[in-house]
Order: structure tokens, then C-alpha cells, then sequence
């Protein structure tokens, strides 16, 4: 679609409509296209050798579901992403298959339905759990509604080693074009020289129009480094050297974002060749070579002063090659910051039991359980009541449109729906020309390649996992079944409208507002921890105290506390693009917290203006103040609007 005809589509039509027309960008995956060819069809094509097609079909399930959940980022991240749904998916194979051959209609669909509050519920915690969900749902349908001779524990590991398969390619394989440097953390590498091109974007844009949208492209870019490297690992900290030059890399660049951040919140246009250093990182990073003279910044306002600082700590850094080994009594705070946040660690938030269970049990919880619940157990019903024997595919559709982190209820009806039927075309036109089965593992194969490009809208998503599906229940045995799975998805459909739309107990909008008071509750401690020993704040300056004020502790806590507060941002704002682009009965019950939002972004931008002004001139000046009083006003006038709870944290309104 033109690009002209994008930019008025959101005038033209309502927020619900575009949404369903709108795709990702970028360039052709192609490392995961390989990935997809290599997976499923190997699979099947074995398991047609040894004539036991249906543990093919089982193992080939195991592999699509992998590579739709096989996204970008490092090999360490891509394991639990792949494997914590595939252990779910293998559960729900065996729960499905048992509950299915030993109860009746009815206890089949309670079983099923409580099934679906804990997974919904579960989904909240954040996506591998909502991958997990998902994929445990839909097997647990698959096992109880697809007839097979195995029983379930076969059935259920071979599921997971379909699963397996494809993290053992996703770990193995290399990246084409990344052989020139240590393959296994391509990934990572590209995390942290995505994050340098973005800083060099955002002071590109400095004083202009764009400047908002690049610092959230800044938040993305860290958010995916940070995950990226800070996946699971054998040992606590980095045994590599590239790895360890990799983590000192990413640390050296969070001054330059806060820097960056900083010169955006003036607002003062800055010259060409201020970006210039941050690129030459960038392709520092990608290519392993030295990244020469970087162009100096004029040192003539607070922000340009600690850029330039932190340009020349990450040029030391890409000189060194890794952190520094050993702590100096004469070394500046921002290295030893740097080099605290390299060693010890990059995310803020631990994985504890109370945190999880507070999510899962929240408000955000709830609601995620109580819709997936009644959504999945009507589903189940009726297809039983209408005595199909294949009757999965009306709960597994239910699945896919009822998740409310997947995206807005009505854009994923409407590309679910033209999904289907045009995979179900596109089968029908295949099933009638090719050869059996070979003709059907070709198509199966196919299809798996074309998994990492088609993920990028639902529809085209919907109409490949359409044509493989169908293919893999063909070669198993089963009778070509196009046409009912189009009626059977419109069904669905109808099912989730209905059920999505009715009228619930409490205040809807509960994962809104529960990810605004995350942000909220993140913006308060890294305010707190900005302004802790500044006395006098009020009166339009003071001078800085603590022991600790500008050190090596105080930079690696702050740097933390800053990239959660705009992670937990971030957060909240997919949250609430994906509401406001429900139907008006829907997007009504979360009104005003954009407005939240930005005032929360408005807010952390500023702190973090305040953090570099206090560590050139100890000192916060009336502009400063005033602006924060302002915005500390605004926000409680706004959550007051929006109808939140708990307005704003004691200590933040009075920090």
C-alpha cells in the first residue's frame, strides 16, 4: 500500500478499521526463512519415511508453533521465547488428549474452560507468558479434538521435540553475513548497534517535529538490546570476551542516551556532525573494527558537555575492547557507572514470586482470564454440540482472537476471518494438482519459510499457518476440510464479538491501567532518586548533596531506574494504542490515558534533563523546577480525568 494512502487512512476510516490494514516494515528475515524450510518439513518427510504420519503431524505442529513465536533478537532470549510456549504447548497436548478420551461433553468443556482462566490470567505477566497461554490453549484443543492413535505422552513429546528442532537451528545456524565476527552473538550485535543508530537518529532530529517519535524509537532500540543480552546464561556473569565487550558497549551508550535525551528536552537544533560519533559506533559495533576520531561536540551547554563526556568513555571503551579490569582511585564516575552496569547487571527487575503473582492475580489478570475463559469455553461447547469430529479448530481460532495483548478484538476478527478464507482458497487450489504426500511436505515446507515474513500483518499470518495446517491434516489422513474451516472460523468469529463485548463485573481497561501504575510507580523512583539530597527544589535551585551524589553507584542506579521508567512506558503505550483501536464500546473505558502518558513521558524526560544539569552544575535552574511542578500538576489533574485510582504516589507529588 502506498505510503500517501496510509497517511490518510487514519482520517478517512475509524481507529478500528486502519488498524487492520496496518503492517510491520523491514527487511526479509532472511536467517529465519532458512529456519522455516529446515522445520517443519524435515519433519514430516521423516515421519512419512518411517510411515508414522501422525507423530509427523505432532512433531510438525511443535515446529510451527516455534518458528511463529522465532523473532528477532539474540539466540539466549530466543530459548525461552521458543521453549517456555513449547513446554506449554506439549502440557497442553497431554491435558487435552486425556481429558478428551476420558470425560463427557460437559465436564470436557468446564475442564477446558478453567483451563482458559489460568492461562488468560497467566497472560498477563508479559509475552513469553502469553505465547505460553496461547500455545497451551490451542494444543490442549488440538489433543482433545483430533483424533489420533497415539497416546497422549507421545503425542505430547513429540510436540515438544518438533519444538526442540528448531531451537537447536536457532542456536546453530548463523546469521548469513555475520561469519566475519563470533556468530553466536549476532543477535546481541545488532541489539547494541541499533541502539548507537538510534541516539545518532534522535540528535538528528533535535528542535524538530520528529524529535518525540526518535526517542521512542531510542526506548525500543534499548529495550531490545537490553533483553538481548541480558537473556538466561549458564553463569552469572559473561565468560566471553565478545560477549563482555558487547555488554561494556551497551553500558558506554547509556550516557549517550541520556545525553541525547537531555539536548531533546531543550529543544535547541543542534549541528550535522553532532550525530556523526554516535554512527561511527554503530558501525564500530557491527564490524568489530575501531572506531577512529569521533567528531567532539561544542562543549557550550550542559547536554553537549556530558555528550561529549560520554563520547569519549565510549571511544576508551571500543579502544579497551571490554571494560576496564580493575578500578582506579582517578577514574571519572561515568566509567565506573558504566562499568558497574556492564558487570553486575542490566535489568532492575527481578523475576520473584510476589511480583508474578501479583500480576496474575491483578486487575490486568482478571480480565485477561475472565474474557479468554468464556470465550474459549463457549467455543468448545458449541463444537461439540454440533457433533463435528475435527471440532478443535473452532476453540483453537477462539484462542487467537480473544487475547487482548494480541492486539484490538475487531482488527483481529477481520484478519482472522480474510486470513482463512484465503488460506483455505489457496489450499483447495493446491490439494487439487499436487501428488500425495510428497506434493503436501513440499507445501508444508513452503510454508514454514513463509511463517517470518507473514508475521508481520495477521492476515497474511492467518492464511499461511491456514495452508499449513490444512496440508498437515492431510497428510495424516484426514479428508481435505477447506470449507468447513472457513465456516468454522466465521463461527468463532461471531463466538469472540459476542463474548468480548458483554458487560463484566468491575472496571474494564484493567491491563491499562495496571501497566500506567507500573510507570507511574517508575517515574516516582527515578524522580526520587534524581532529586534525592537536593534541597530547596522549590525555590528555583540548590545546591547538590549525598555522599554518593554523581558516583559510580549513583550513575549505575540511575541509568537502571531511567530505562525502567521509559520501558514501563513503553509498555503502558502499547497498552493503550491497542485499546484506543477497539470498537467505541470498548476503547470508551480507557479515555484519557494517552493523555496520561504523554504527561508521564513528559515527566521522565525531564528528570532526566534535570539528572545531566545536576551533574554539570550541581544546581537546578527555575526552568527546571518550574517545568516539573507543572507536569507533577498536570499528571493528577489527568489520572483524576481518566478515572484512575491512587492519582499519583505521596513522594512523587512532593519530591
Amino acid at each position: 500500500m502506498p505510503r500517501p494512502l496510509l497517511n490518510v487512512l487514519p482520517v478517512v476510516f475509524p481507529p478500528w478499521l486502519t488498524h487492520a490494514l496496518r503492517a510491520q516494515r523491514g527487511p526479509v528475515p532472511w536467517n529465519a526463512v532458512l529456519r522455516g524450510v529446515l522445520a517443519a518439513g524435515p519433519l514430516l518427510v521423516v515421519a512419512v519415511l518411517v510411515g508414522r504420519e501422525p507423530l509427523g503431524v505432532m512433531a510438525a505442529l511443535g515446529a510451527m508453533f516455534a518458528g511463529i513465536n522465532d523473532r528477532p533478537g539474540s539466540r539466549r532470549t530466543a530459548v525461552p521465547r521458543i521453549g517456555v510456549p513449547g513446554l506449554a504447548g506439549a502440557a497442553g497436548i497431554a491435558v487435552g488428549t486425556y481429558a478428551g478420551e476420558g470425560l463427557g461433553a460437559a465436564p470436557l468443556t468446564l475442564t477446558l474452560t478453567a483451563l482458559g482462566l489460568l492461562a488468560g490470567a497467566v497472560s498477563a505477566v508479559g509475552p513469553v507468558a502469553s505465547g505460553a497461554g496461547t500455545q497451551l490453549l490451542v494444543a490442549a484443543a488440538i489433543g482433545a479434538g483430533m483424533p489420533l492413535p497415539e497416546p497422549g505422552w507421545q503425542r505430547a513429546l513429540f510436540f515438544l521435540a518438533g519444538t526442540g528442532w528448531l531451537i537447536v537451528l536457532r542456536l546453530a545456524l548463523p546469521t548469513p553475513g555475520a561469519l566475519a565476527n563470533d556468530f553466536r552473538f549476532d543477535g546481541e550485535r545488532a541489539g547494541v548497534a541499533g541502539v548507537y543508530d538510534a541516539i545518532a537518529e534522535l540528535l538528528a532530529a533535535v528542535g524538530g517535529e520528529q524529535a518525540g517519535g526518535r526517542r521512542a524509537a531510542l526506548t525500543a532500540a534499548l529495550d531490545h538490546a537490553q533483553d538481548a543480552l541480558a537473556g538466561p546464561r549458564l553463569r552469572r556473569y559473561a565468560s566471553s570476551a565478545a560477549e563482555r565487550r558487547l555488554r561494556a558497549q551497551y553500558a558506554a551508550a547509556l550516557p549517550l542516551a541520556e545525553a541525547a535525551t537531555a539536548l531533546a528536552w531543550a529543544g535547541e537544533a543542534l549541528p550535522a556532525r553532532t550525530a556523526q560519533g554516535p554512527r561511527r559506533l554503530a558501525v564500530a559495533v557491527r564490524t568489530g573494527e575501531p572506531c577512529g576520531p569521533l567528531p567532539a561536540p561544542a562543549r557550550t551547554v550542559p547536554g553537549l558537555r556530558a555528550l561529549d563526556d560520554a563520547l569519549l568513555h565510549a571511544a576508551e571503551t571500543f579502544d579497551r575492547g571490554g571494560p576496564r579490569p580493575r578500578r582506579t582511585s582517578g577514574s571519572h564516575p561515568l566509567g565506573l557507572g558504566a562499568e558497574r552496569t556492564a558487570h553486575k547487571g542490566l535489568h532492575l527487575r527481578p523475576l520473584r514470586a510476589g511480583v508474578l503473582l501479583r500480576a496474575v492475580t491483578g486487575t490486568g489478570g482478571r480480565e485477561y482470564g475472565l474474557r479468554v475463559a468464556l470465550c474459549y469455553g463457549a467455543a468448545v461447547a458449541v463444537a461439540q454440540a454440533l457433533h463435528h469430529v475435527h471440532w478443535y479448530w473452532l476453540p483453537a481460532t477462539a484462542v487467537f482472537l480473544v487475547k487482548p495483548d494480541l492486539g484490538p478484538l475487531v482488527s483481529r476478527v477481520l484478519n482472522r476471518a480474510a486470513g482463512t478464507v484465503l488460506g483455505a482458497l489457496v489450499f483447495a487450489g493446491f490439494a487439487a494438482v499436487l501428488p500425495r504426500p510428497e506434493g503436501l511436505v513440499a507445501l508444508v515446507a513452503v510454508s514454514g519459510a513463509l511463517i517470518p515474513v507473514a508475521t508481520r500483518h495477521f492476515a497474511a499470518q492467518t492464511a499461511v499457518v491456514t495452508v499449513l495446517v490444512l496440508a498437515l491434516v492431510m497428510v495424516g489422513g484426514e479428508p481435505e476440510a477447506s470449507w468447513s474451516r472457513i465456516g468454522e472460523t466465521l463461527l468463532a468469529c461471531a463466538i469472540v464479538l459476542v463474548v468480548g463485548h458483554l458487560p463484566a463485573p468491575g472496571q474494564r481497561g484493567g491491563n491499562v491501567r495496571a501497566r500506567l501504575a507500573s510507570a507511574t510507580d517508575a517515574a516516582h523512583a527515578y524522580l526520587t532518586h534524581v532529586l534525592s539530597g537536593v534541597d530547596g527544589v522549590a525555590d528555583g535551585g540548590a545546591d547538590r548533596g549525598g555522599a554518593d551524589r554523581g558516583g559510580a553507584d549513583d550513575r549505575a542506579t540511575r541509568w537502571a531506574l531511567r530505562r525502567e521508567a521509559y520501558r514501563t512506558l513503553a509498555e503502558a503505550r502499547a497498552a493503550i494504542d491497542r485499546s484506543a483501536a477497539e470498537l467505541p464500546t470498548l476503547a470508551r473505558h480507557t479515555a484519557g490515558t494517552d493523555e496520561v502518558a504523554a504527561t508521564l513521558e513528559r515527566l521522565v524526560d525531564t528528570t532526566t534533563a534535570c539528572a545531566v544539569h545536576l551533574d554539570d552544575t550541581g544546581r537546578l535552574t527555575p526552568r527546571h523546577t518550574e517545568r516539573l511542578a507543572a507536569l507533577l500538576d498536570e499528571l493528577v489533574d489527568r489520572r483524576e480525568y481518566a478515572g484512575l485510582a491512587a492519582a499519583v504516589p505521596a513522594g512523587l507529588r512532593s519530591a
